[in-house]
């Protein structure tokens, strides 16, 4: 028997109902914030992932899947979205024709990383990108448009909002050098990764989760108290603007993010339903990168969700999520046309539906139901067509009651509502 790799994975009914259900709220919540979905090619040339997140960073240094093509080009699986929507930007001269761009993305990523509970190496994600904006309310937005789609999930109790600021690139260099020597002195006290990071990229030591770290992390200076004025007062207006939009959030000054390319407005959404990697998502600003891949000075924010992320809270809430209106179960081979008229006509009524025509008995296909995400399974035999009736079975409830055909479809219309 053949079988996936490791670390990747198949998904399918019911899971990919939940997929979908996350998909097309993303996209409804999206779309109000005016948005447009974009879609990359899985495969790019190495060099764009090295050059945007950072030669020095785990992900290109010891992540990325990589080979050479039949010509000996260095191609590699896509790691993160970000980095090939800026290519598509500056390739497409989209700059030239709109000088604001806002693009959402969904799709699979690839990282060998060690698989554990909510990290394979194949992912999902979904994004969201502003392009051609440098006002720190469209940071403010960008994470309330977040903070939507979480509430339309009904997750607004089991996540929140960590922000931090990077400063800009030349604030950071200098607090780089300051960082650094602070952990040089407690180098004996880090793991063995920080150990390597001090030289080549001692940011991230500060969100490193390892004890020890983290102790000597909480003594570190802080990036806040070496801003230039004019980036505390954008971070300030960040966080103004989302108190005035409502969304909660916490200042973390270990934020920092995995990837080179961020400066200012840095932030993760996380969920303590997650245990230690407790991350669902995050994003900041990286207005360096357009100009870095040969396109015009151009501002962007953007933000990554991970949807095994997504998928383990909502399961852990256990909030029943039907994808269909009803489930139509013919009772022999006479009643299949009249089942078929039945679901075309609730179908125009823009219900959605399945009719079975498997012939198996009923005890074994209210499990099927339960499993394709019905609200109502619908049983027609030839009594019920006789009488012009149908017995619907209620699959939250579980309770069944007979009706006539003529006051069905009010009540799978009512329980949309």
């Amino acid at each position: 028997m053949i079988q996936r790799i490791k670390g990747m994975y198949d998904v399918l009914p019911p899971e990919s109902l939940l997929w979908r259900r996350i998909e097309d709220v993303f996209s409804a919540v999206s779309q109000r914030y005016g948005f447009h979905r974009a879609s990359t090619p899985i495969v790019e040339p190495t060099e764009l992932f090295a050059r945007s997140i950072g030669e020095a960073t785990d992900i290109v240094e010891k992540e990325m899947y990589t080979f050479q093509d039949r010509n000996g080009k260095s191609l590699s699986l896509r790691p993160e979205g970000t980095a090939s929507l800026v290519r598509a930007y500056v390739e497409n001269q989209v700059y030239g024709v709109d000088p604001v761009a806002k693009w959402i993305y969904m799709g699979p990523m690839y990282r060998y990383e060690q698989p554990q509970k909510g990290r394979n190496r194949q992912f999902s994600q979904l994004g969201a990108e502003v392009f051609g904006v440098a006002a720190p309310e469209q940071d403010a937005e960008i994470m309330a448009m977040a903070w939507a789609f979480f509430c339309e999930l009904g997750l607004e109790q089991d996540v929140r909002l960590e922000l931090n600021t990077l400063g800009d690139l030349e604030e950071r260099r200098r607090y780089r050098e300051l960082l650094k020597a602070y952990l040089t002195d407690e180098k004996e006290a880090l793991c063995a990764d920080c150990r390597r990071r001090l030289d080549t990229n001692p940011l991230r030591v500060l969100d490193c989760k390892q004890e020890a770290c983290s102790t000597v992390a909480q003594k570190a200076p802080s990036l806040l108290d070496h801003l230039g004025e004019e980036t505390r007062t954008h971070f300030e207006h960040v966080r103004q603007t989302l108190e005035i939009l409502g969304v909660p959030h916490h200042f973390n000054r270990r934020i920092v993010r995995g990837l080179d390319y961020y400066n200012r407005t840095t932030f993760e959404f996380k969920s303590s339903l997650l245990g230690a990697q407790d991350a669902v998502g995050g994003g900041g600003r990286y207005d360096a990168l357009v100009a870095q891949f040969g396109g015009p000075e151009t501002p962007a924010v953007g933000f990554a969700m991970g949807m095994e992320r997504l998928c383990l809270l909502l399961e852990a809430k256990a909030k029943p999520a039907f994808s269909l209106d009803f489930f139509l179960i013919p009772m022999g081979s006479g009643t299949y046309q009249a089942a078929l008229k039945l679901a075309a006509d609730l179908r125009q009524r823009a219900l959605c539906g399945e009719v079975d025509f498997s012939g198996r008995r009923l005890k074994n296909l209210f499990p099927r139901a339960e499993r394709l995400g019905a609200r109502y399974t619908l049983i027609l035999g030839e009594n019920e067509l006789a009488s012009g009736k149908v017995q619907v079975k209620d699959m939250l409830t579980k309770s069944q009651q007979e009706l006539a055909l003529d006051e069905l479809c009010g009540i799978l219309l009512k329980s949309q509502d």
